[in-house]
Parts: structure tokens; sequence; C-alpha cells
């Protein structure tokens, strides 16, 4: 855990250059918690983690009753506090605490901890508080959330959502009061959230390198100024940051005083379902961040252009459908439904006598907000001038909704020549679309795996069905009660039991061991030859290879994808969370050559022997995308017959899912699953509602009977 009030002096918030639309994002969150914090995703290397640290200066200090381990505020102590009942006890003021959670942190160092052998002794509910509970009335800041466990997202959420944090453990509960600032970062090329963890986040923004030569220069030139005398350039940039630090105590003071119109009420709700977003979050999200902006301006109405900013920030990633939609917004039509609700409504409030109507004047109204809706933050220099630069338009979120370019119409299916060599030559044929992707068979590694959690292959993991019991190695985990129980139980009389409390040793406990799923590398080897060339083939090929990267990523897989065509092949997207990055390599894929099936494989074996000695708990399920042909060099058939050897000696688990088409069928690809040792589909039974993959699973189900 790191806090904000150390030796250093924090990198100033003002001196941060350009990224308006994350420290606005910042900012409102700062003068309205209720808004839900902020995910803020782009590249490595912008400034994200810089950002948000330097916002908990500027954030006020809090009063909390000396010696509460959870922050209770003086005038309104949670009742429930486990350092509670608290009475008249002396108060301190602190700075905003920002308390970063690691990407590695356990769930007890999250949520906090009870001692069991306590509580199972003398019943006692002896805690030690988490991060949650050192959060609280500050900022929490997650980098890299994409990377975390699910379940401690699904805790730190609903902490989040519910403004408490609950620990039960066999029938021992604490309940405490973990009301925070949630700010998480991201990089999407490492993997995307869950679409129902994206929308817990109030604000999302997008963030990149400035492409501009000055503003690069002027990043590198005040960084190396802080480096070089941290203290002094904190105080070149104090009146900035105490000019800042007043204007959101004042919008702070204000906002409970900000009307919002049935006019923007109307256009909010017009907006999230032109946009067609899940839920009512995001109508609520969004009537809070105007109402912020509008506070933010210095206005006690909020106007059109509150509204359009708000959009912008609350919408991009509430509308994606799938893990491989571009979060953004269509801006034109966005203006378009403003301009269509506000019109109406704005003709219904004159007839009515509405004493709030939207200004006609260039300034936005009697307040003075701007052309830009008073949405920015202040100039450099007071409260009359922003420090973060005013843009009415987000070039960087505009529309990347494009609907994806139909396929040419289909002609009758030929394979092509397979003397075409690889690469630009004149047998290539040009990348053709996807299918409509599928929900696919789950496909597993056998056995019993350790790797991290995820929704594949069985596995043991910290959760799930409890399947014994054993000894803790370290920490203890989720006790075993009865087994507990039973160990102690034989001792009681040695151990001097007097009274109704079981006397516990630490040697007594025993934890649960919990059988779950496991997330697992799966690598896709997709045969791009000219044997798979002719379009139809090709188009229901690359269709099922994005359902299953669509499985991949709804069952929480590290993916790769290699390709062979030509003379070779290719690792067109090493191992990696982001399927995302899988689905625009296998768009780009053009197809045609001869088919080096044995490359494909012995590349497939050399980057599972790199991904093994990266991490050997998680385990691998090689998927093969072929007709199972094999030409080109000296004896292919042969050389692609021992590559599968090699990968099934390995114990490599394997699925060869067979794209042979036409009504006489050579069965080449069984023959290869057959060498990997592995199971053999088509196309069609990888469907998980198609009959012939029902009929096999009732036959297996039979022969294992």
């Amino acid at each position: 855990m790191t806090t904000a009030h150390n030796t250093t002096p924090q990198y100033p918030f003002t001196a941060v250059v350009g990224m308006d639309d994350l420290r606005l994002a910042l900012l409102l969150n700062a003068v309205s918690p209720a808004v839900g914090g902020v995910l803020v995703r782009g590249e490595k290397g912008t400034a994200k983690s810089t950002a948000v640290r330097a916002l908990s200066a500027l954030m006020p200090a809090v009063d909390v009753i000396s010696g509460c381990r959870f922050a209770c505020a003086p005038a309104a102590p949670d009742p429930g506090c486990p350092d509670g009942p608290h009475g008249t006890g002396a108060v301190e003021e602190r700075p905003t605490r920002m308390v970063e959670l690691p990407v590695g942190a356990s769930e007890d160092r999250l949520v906090g901890a009870l001692d069991i052998e306590r509580a199972l002794s003398e019943g006692v509910k002896a805690f030690e508080p988490g991060l949650l509970a050192d959060a609280h009335r500050g900022i929490l800041y997650v980098d890299e959330v994409n990377l975390l466990h699910d379940h401690l997202v699904d805790l730190l959420l609903d902490a989040a959502a519910m403004g408490a944090s609950y620990v039960e453990r066999e029938g021992v509960s604490v309940r405490h009061a973990a009301r925070f600032l949630l700010v998480g970062t991201m990089n999407p090329e490492e993997g995307e959230l869950r679409p129902q963890l994206l929308d817990r986040f109030g604000l999302t923004v997008e963030v990149a390198a400035s492409r501009e030569p000055d503003q690069r220069v002027e990043v590198v030139r005040r960084r190396l100024a802080y480096d070089a005398d941290p203290a002094g350039f904190a105080a070149r940039w104090a009146a900035e940051e105490d000019a800042l630090r007043g204007r959101i105590a004042a919008a702070r003071e204000l906002l409970p005083r900000v009307t919002l119109g049935d006019a923007a009420l109307r256009q909010i709700a017009a907006t999230c379902a032109a946009f067609e977003v899940d839920g009512m979050r995001a109508d609520i999200v969004m009537a809070r961040t105007a109402t912020a902006l509008a506070a933010w301006a210095g206005r006690t109405n909020v106007l059109e252009e509150d509204v359009r900013q708000a959009a912008l920030l609350a919408l991009p990633h509430r509308r994606r459908r799938n893990p491989f939609d571009a979060p953004g917004l269509d801006e034109d039509k966005l203006d378009r439904t403003l301009e269509e609700f506000g019109a109406d409504e704005g003709a219904e409030e004159g007839t009515d006598g509405d004493d709030d109507p939207e200004p006609d004047g260039p300034d936005g109204g009697p307040d003075g907000g701007g052309p830009d809706g008073g949405g920015h933050p202040p100039q450099e220099g007071g409260p009359e001038e922003s420090p973060l630069p005013p843009e009415a338009e987000l070039p960087h979120q505009q529309e990347r909704e494009a609907p994806q370019t139909p396929p040419a119409p289909e002609k009758p299916e030929q394979a092509e020549p397979e003397s075409a060599p690889q690469g630009g030559a004149a047998g290539e044929k040009a990348a053709v679309g996807a299918t409509e992707p599928f929900k696919t068979r789950r496909l597993d590694v056998p056995g019993l795996g350790e790797g991290a959690d995820g929704r594949r292959s069985r596995a043991r993991t910290a959760h799930g069905r409890t399947t014994g019991a054993r000894r803790p190695h370290g920490a203890l985990g989720k006790l075993h009660l009865s087994a507990t129980v039973q160990a102690a139980a034989p001792h009681q009389r040695a151990r001097g039991r007097s009274g109704r409390g079981l006397v516990v040793r630490r040697d007594d406990l025993r934890e649960a061991v919990c059988e779950g799923r496991e997330g697992n590398l799966v690598l896709f080897v997709v045969d791009a030859s000219g044997s798979m060339a002719a379009r139809k083939r090709m188009s229901a090929v690359k269709g099922a290879v994005l359902s299953l990267l669509l499985d991949a990523y709804q069952r929480r897989d590290k993916i790769g994808l290699i390709t062979f065509r030509g003379t070779g092949a290719e690792l067109a997207l090493p191992p990696t969370s982001s399927v995302e990055a899988g689905a625009a390599r296998l768009e780009q894929l053009p197809t045609g050559g001869r088919t080096p099936l044995s490359e494909g494989l012995l590349r497939a074996h050399e980057v599972l022997r790199v991904e093994r000695m990266r991490d050997a708990s998680r385990r691998p399920l090689l998927v093969v995308v072929t007709d199972g042909r094999a030409t080109g060099g000296p004896e292919p058939v042969v050389r692609a017959a021992r590559a599968a050897r090699l990968l099934a000696g390995e114990g490599t688990a394997s699925v060869v899912v067979d794209c042979e088409a036409g009504p006489v069928r050579l069965g080449l690809a069984g023959e290869l699953a057959r060498e990997l040792q592995g199971t053999a589909i088509t196309l069609d039974e990888l469907r998980a509602d198609s009959v012939s993959a029902l009929v096999r699973t009732v036959q297996g189900n039979r022969k294992a009977a």
C-alpha cells in the first residue's frame, strides 16, 4: 500500500501536459464521488498513473476519529464500525489517502482477515483491516485492473457500489464502511475487462501519447525538471495547485444547488436509448456527471453541452456488445439525438413558461459557461482561467463503429492451386470476412490443473466446490470447519478444556481444498494455404476461429495465433490476453500457397516450450484448424506426423477442427488428431447447439458407462 502523504512531493496535477479528458474525468469525481470512479484505458507510458497519483494532493483533508482504523468521520461515525462505538473521542485531520491495490494482492489483503483461531476458541472477532478499509474516504487506485483475478474485481466493485465491505468466514461476520473514489487503469493490449465490470465504472477515458513534437518536448522537459528537484518543481506549481484545489472545494459546495431540469433529463434518457446501453446505470451516471460539470463551471443549471460531455465520458464503454467492439461513440449521432430532443423539450418549455430555458447566446448562459458548456476545467492561473485547455471535440473518441464490410458475393468453391508460393505472389488470395460468430462447445484440457482462475478446465483453485481438507501451506486460506474441529477434538482433555469453548491450536487448523476452473493457454494453429482458399470455406473457418476467440475471452484464457502457408509458419499473435488483437490478425489473414503443416506444428511446439518456462502452471490447449493436407518440401506427410508425435509426447492436449469440405473426404484431419493423441471435430460439431455434437456427447457418455 502507498499513500499520498510521503516525503517526496507528488508530481503536480496542473503540470500534467495534455490528457484533457483524463484530467476532467478525475476532477469531476473529486467534485462528486457519486459519479462512480474512472477507468483509464491507454497504451503504456502515457502518464496514467502520474495523473491519478497527483489527484490525491488536490483532495481536501478529512477529519477522522483518533485511533479508528476505519477512518470514521467524527460528525457521523459508522454505527457498525468494528472499532466502535466511538463516543466523543479525539479528532485529527489527515490528508486524503490514496491506496494502491497491487495486481498480486490476495483476498485477505483486499477485504481484511479474521483471526479464525481466536474466533473459534474465544468467540472474539479479531479483525485485521484490508485495503478497502484503508481507502475509506479516500482514493483506491488499481493499476492494470484488467489483470486482477475476477473474484477480486467482483469484491472491489461490490464494495464500491454498496459503500461497505463484508468479510464472512464460517459464520463469523464483520462489516465496515468502504466509500472511496475508484480509479482503474489498463492497457487494452493485455486483455479486456468483462462488460459487466466495465459498466460498474462511472466514466471511462482513452489516453494516448501526443504525436505533436512540441507537446512531447514539454512533457520531457517537465519530467526531467521534476526528477532533478521534486520539491522545487512542486513549489513552482504551488499557486496553480492551490487555485485548482479551491475550485474543487467551491464546486463541491455548489453541487447540491445544481438543478437538473426536465429538458436535460429527457436528453439523457434519449441518448442512452439511442445508443442501446443496457440497464439504467448509464442514465444515472450521465445525470450525476452532467450535474458535476455544471457545478465545475460555477452554474446551477445543466446545459445541453454538459449532457453531451457527460455522454462522451459515461457511454463509450457501455455500448460494447462483445469484446471485439472498440469503445467509442458516433458523435454525429449524439449531436442529432441531443438536437432532436432538445428542440422538442425547448418548445414545450417555452409554452409552459419554464424559468430555466436553454440559453441562446454564445456565452452559454448568464454564468459564462462558454461555448463548451463549462465542461472543461479552468485555464491556468486561477478560477477565471483553466489549467486544462478547452476542446470542443474529442478526436480520439470519434466514430470507430463502422460496420464490417460484407464479403464479396460468393463464387463456386474452388481450391487455390497448391503450387502457389507464399507472399504477394500470383497465387495469394486476398483476406475474406468471417461469418457470424456462434457459441462453441467447451474444449478443455483433461486432468486437474493448478493454473490461474478461469472458466475452462478443472483445477484446484482458491474458490469453488470444496472437495477435501489439508494442513495450510503458509497463511490459512478458506477454513474447513469440520476438519478443524475433528483435528482439535481428541486433544481437549489434554489441553485442560473446562468451559464451552473449543481449545484450538494452530496445528489443528485445516483449510479447504477447492475445485473450480482455470484459464488455459489456447494456441490456434490455422491453415491458410491454397487448399483452404475457397472463399466460402475460409469465411466459415474464420468465423469458427472468431467464435473460439470469443469463447476464450469469456473463459479468461490467454490466446496465441500461428498461421502456416507457402513455405513456412508465422506467429501472427504471441500469447496474450487480448482477444481483440487475435480478431484483428484473423481478419487480415490472406490465403494461398502450399500447406507446410509440419512447420505450423513445429512452430507451435517452440511457442509452447517458451510459454511453459514463463508460466508452468498454465496448461496449454492446442487447436489446429485445417483440412489435414500436408504439401511442400521433402516427405511433407511424414514430417507432419513426426511433429504431431513430438507434441503428443510432451502431453499437449489438442483438438483438430476438420475443415475438409465436399462430397468426397479423405479424413486426413482425423489421422492428424490420432498422431496428436487428441480429438477431431468438424466445423458443424464445434457449435454448442449442433445435433452432431449432441450425438457424439451421448455416445461418449454411453461408452464411459
